[in-house]
C-alpha cells in the first residue's frame, strides 16, 4: 500500500487546510450504533461532499472475483441492499463494459456524487467496512478513513434496543459480533496507521457535545473549508437512510444523545462488556478505549471464556462469508424470493411492535 502521511485527529491546523482540496474516496466507519449515521448526515451537508449511505459495494468482493458486466453487478448490488434505488442513481449514466471491484466502486460512487450535487469528494459510510479497512486501503491507496468510536456499553444497549424492531440486530451472536467486532475495528485501524494510511479518529460523545469543533476537525483533515450547516440536522438530506425505528434520532431535527436504561442489559452481559474493556485498557497501557471514563470493579474474564468467544466469533465471520459467497454466485431468482420473504417478515415485525405500543 502506498504511504500517506497519517494525520492526528486533534490536528485542526493541518497544513493544506482550505487549499489543494483532496477529492476522495472517504470511508466513514464505526461499529453499528456508534453514530456513523449522524456523522454521515452532518458531513454530507458540505457542498463538496457526497458520500453514499451504506452502499456496501466493497462487501460484495467475492462477486468480483470474476470481472462482471455492468448490468449484472448493478442488479446484484440493487438486490443486496437497494443501494441504487435508495440513492436514486440513474444507472444509465454508468458506462457499459466489464468491471472489477475497484472500478465498480469508483464508477458508481463518483457517479452518485456527480448526480447528487456535483460534489468532488466521494466515498461511503458503512459499519460493514469494519473488517475491510486494509482491503479498501489496498484498492484505494490515497483514500482517507474517518473512524468513529463510542462507549461500547452504549453501543450494546443501542443494539439491544434496535433488536426489538430490526431483524438485522436479532441475528444470533449479535452481541458477540459487536463486542469482538469493536476490537477487530481497532486492529484494522492500527494496521492502517502502521502502513501510513490517512486516518482520522473521533468519538461519538464529542460529536454530540461539540459538533462544531468535531466537524471543523474533519474539514481540516479533508482539506475542505468548514461550513456551519454541518453542525445541524435541520436541513440534512437523509433520504438514503431507511425508515427504521432505530434511525429515529438521526431522522430528527436536533443532535441528541440517545437515552437508554443503563440496566437494560443483563448483569452478566454488562460484566462481560466491562471485562473486555478492562482487558483492552490493560493491554494498551490505559490508552484505549477512551470511554467510559470509569469502570465498575469487575473480575477478569477467564481465559477459557475469551477463547470460546474468539472461536465463536471466527465461526460467525466464516458463516457470513459463506452466505456472501453463495449470494454472489447463486441465480438472482433464488435470492429475489428470499428477499421478498425477508421484507415481508420485517414489515410484520414492525406492525407487531406498533400494535403493541398502541395497546399500551
Amino acid at each position: 500500500m502506498s504511504s500517506i502521511a497519517q494525520v492526528d485527529s486533534t490536528d485542526t491546523d493541518h497544513p493544506g487546510y482550505c487549499a489543494d482540496t483532496w477529492t476522495g474516496p472517504v470511508f466513514v466507519v464505526g461499529m453499528w450504533r456508534s453514530g456513523t449515521s449522524l456523522l454521515y448526515s452532518l458531513l454530507n451537508q458540505h457542498s463538496e461532499v457526497a458520500l453514499m449511505y451504506e452502499g456496501d459495494l466493497a462487501v460484495l468482493e467475492p462477486y468480483f472475483w470474476i470481472r462482471r458486466k455492468k448490468k449484472d453487478w448493478l442488479a446484484k448490488w440493487e438486490l443486496w441492499n437497494k443501494a441504487l434505488s435508495r440513492h436514486r442513481i440513474e444507472s444509465q449514466c454508468i458506462p457499459g463494459g466489464k468491471y472489477d471491484l475497484r472500478s465498480a466502486i469508483e464508477t458508481a460512487y463518483i457517479e452518485y456524487a456527480r448526480q447528487k450535487k456535483g460534489a468532488i469528494t466521494w466515498g461511503c459510510k458503512s459499519p460493514n467496512y469494519c473488517n475491510l479497512l486494509s482491503r479498501l486501503a489496498r484498492l484505494f491507496p490515497h483514500s482517507r478513513f474517518i473512524i468513529i468510536w463510542r462507549d461500547l456499553r452504549g453501543i450494546c444497549r443501542s443494539v439491544d434496543q434496535a433488536a426489538k424492531t430490526s431483524s438485522f440486530f436479532q441475528r444470533r451472536g449479535m452481541m458477540l459480533r459487536t463486542i469482538l467486532g469493536y476490537r477487530r475495528l481497532k486492529a484494522e485501524c492500527d494496521r492502517l496507521i502502521a502502513h501510513g494510511a490517512n486516518v482520522h479518529q473521533l468519538h461519538f460523545e464529542d460529536l454530540v457535545q461539540s459538533p462544531d469543533q468535531t466537524m471543523m476537525g474533519i474539514c481540516a483533515f479533508l482539506r475542505i473549508p468548514f461550513e456551519p450547516r454541518m453542525t445541524s440536522l435541520e436541513e440534512a438530506d437523509r433520504s438514503a437512510i431507511e425508515d427504521f425505528r432505530h434511525h429515529a434520532l438521526v431522522k430528527g431535527r436536533q443532535i441528541r444523545t440517545p437515552s437508554h436504561n443503563p440496566d437494560s442489559l443483563s448483569v452478566r452481559l454488562r460484566a462481560r462488556i466491562e471485562g473486555y474493556i478492562a482487558l483492552w485498557r490493560a493491554q494498551s497501557n490505559n490508552q484505549w478505549p477512551r470511554f467510559p471514563k470509569t469502570l465498575n470493579a469487575m473480575p477478569k474474564l477467564p481465559a477459557w471464556e475469551r477463547i470460546l468467544d474468539r472461536l465463536l466469533f471466527l465461526f460467525l465471520r466464516a458463516w457470513d462469508l459463506a452466505v456472501l459467497v453463495s449470494y454472489s454466485y447463486a441465480p438472482l431468482w433464488i435470492w429475489s424470493g428470499y428477499r421478498r420473504r425477508k421484507y415481508k417478515r420485517r414489515r410484520a415485525l414492525q406492525q407487531r411492535v406498533e400494535q403493541t405500543e398502541a395497546g399500551t
